[in-house]
């Protein structure tokens, strides 16, 4: 018996970061990108024959850090400096938050394999509660542009 699958595109969003680790790259450096993501769904199928609602992250039951979950994305995303919490500079990035410089969002790391792990996993946390278990996501793909992605996948 197959399984039915789906998957969104979510894009539009200017993000800056830096790899800090990157020594002797460019990446080393704050950079932005036009980040876009791509979630695949996974599960059984709902009364209207859909893995997913394909809107169904603009009316979401359950929020994600008290957000709807493609306002949550907007916030961690658009217009954001992205900074590893284990940065050097971290309380310089701070500083630049508080007088307004950027907007900083702190995550565990940093580069599109690490932002493809972090959306799955808070994904899959709120489509467990928003179907009742029905669906999963079971890869997020992270592109930095049309050339360069990388991907998180459940095995």
């Amino acid at each position: 018996m197959g399984k039915f699958q789906s998957s969104k595109l979510f894009d539009g969003y200017s993000t800056c970061f830096r790899q800090w680790k990157a020594v002797g790259t460019h990446c080393r450096f704050l950079h932005g990108y036009a980040v876009s993501f791509r979630v695949w769904f996974e599960g059984d199928l709902d009364e209207r024959n859909w893995v997913f609602d394909f809107g169904g992250m603009k009316r979401a039951k359950y929020k994600i850090s008290g957000m709807a979950p493609k306002d949550f994305f907007t916030h961690l995303l658009d217009h954001t400096t992205i900074i590893a919490e284990d940065d050097p500079y971290l309380e310089e990035f701070k500083q630049l938050d508080a007088d307004s410089i950027i907007q900083l969002r702190i995550l565990p790391a940093t580069g599109c394999e690490r932002f493809a792990e972090y959306l799955h996993t808070i994904i899959n946390d709120f489509l467990r509660k928003e179907t009742d278990g029905r669906v999963r996501a079971i890869k997020v793909e992270v592109y930095e542009h049309e050339r360069n992605s990388a991907s998180y996948k459940e095995i």
